[in-house]
């Protein structure tokens, strides 16, 4: 199948178009407003709304369907296309697959329920399978984690950004787009233990009490930056401009702690595989190793289910115990 151009129309603009103040809108225009629309809109994570615009969109170009009218006569043979697509020609992972599916399957699922469509076009095209019993992000060891910890410079404001970051990543097992979003404020003190407000997937709020060394560098860090202040304003921040956002007061993006990680992980040698995400599996992997209960864990890592807290437990891989190394000839 021949991979198109970019639709003109369609989810591409659904955020986009959708009225950013429903007040000063008629209620004949927010009546005439695609269910498309609605249903992307009605995702509460900026960072799903994007992952889900994406992943149907993939479909639509892949497809060369470049309106909605054309979205909703698609059938379970253009799905299969699509898996196969995706499977035999992109070779994209399981789990992205299954992804994808799932968005656009969501978006069906609310097209039926507001009797846009009759029926759901991806309930009857299998997904792939995957490991479910555990995930593939590789954690890292203590005495990784101890060099990690301290391997930003403590004399300069970027060295002490970055051991803070760290340590929330280490220590407290935020997602990047949690440490991201943190503002000032978000350190503060609750029945006597430093706390972080945190907003989780969805824009659900938690607030959680924090290893003290975290909360001690997270206020060297503010010493040195000279913002603690700025209750309302980013916790961690640029240190320059991009050339495109020159305004200070802005947090860092997602992407920029991962390349953070990245840059400290090579230093010591790990030069593939390691991501920001490696923080939450160490931090999910020793917690409970050191004998914090699986139900504590996954409150910390803001998990609703607990088989996917478990999937980031690294307690069951034990390379010095590995078969191999008794396989001597």
């Amino acid at each position: 199948m021949a991979h198109r151009n970019p639709p003109d129309s369609g989810t591409a603009s659904l955020v986009e178009s959708y009225p950013k103040s429903p007040a000063t809108t008629p209620v004949d225009a927010l009546a005439a407003i695609p269910e498309e629309q609605v249903w992307l809109a009605s995702r509460k994570s900026p960072q799903t709304r994007r992952a889900y615009r994406c992943d149907v969109d993939h479909f639509m170009r892949t497809l060369g369907i470049r309106s909605a009218d054309e979205l909703r006569r698609v059938d379970h043979k253009a799905v299969l296309a699509w898996e196969a697509y995706m499977r035999e020609f992109e070779h994209v992972e399981a789990s992205t697959v299954r992804r994808r599916l799932a968005a656009l399957s969501s978006l069906f699922k609310h097209l039926i329920k507001h009797g846009a469509v009759d029926r759901n076009p991806v309930r009857d095209v299998e997904r792939p399978p995957i490991n479910r019993r555990e995930g593939f992000t590789p954690a890292f060891s203590k005495a990784q984690a101890r060099r990690l910890l301290d391997a930003p410079s403590a004399d300069t404001v970027a060295g002490l950004r970055d051991r803070a970051i760290w340590s929330v990543g280490l220590q407290v097992g935020l997602r990047r787009a949690e440490i991201a979003a943190l503002r000032v404020g978000d350190l503060h003190m609750n029945r006597g233990f430093d706390s972080l407000r945190v907003v989780r997937k969805g824009a659900k709020k938690d607030a959680l009490a924090i290893n003290p060394q975290a909360a001690h560098r997270i206020r060297a860090y503010l010493a040195a930056a000279g913002h603690g202040d700025d209750f309302d304003g980013p916790l961690f921040r640029p240190l320059r401009h991009n050339g495109k956002q020159r305004a200070p007061r802005r947090h860092l993006c997602p992407d920029t702690i991962d390349r953070i990680v990245k840059k400290y992980a090579r230093r010591i040698g790990l030069t593939r595989g390691y991501s920001a995400h490696s923080m939450r599996a160490t931090f999910i992997t020793t917690a409970l190793e050191n004998g914090c209960s699986l139900e504590d864990v996954q409150r910390a890592a803001g998990h609703v289910d607990p088989s996917t807290t478990k999937l980031y437990d690294r307690r069951g891989y034990n390379p010095e115990k590995s078969a191999s190394f008794f396989a001597n000839y």
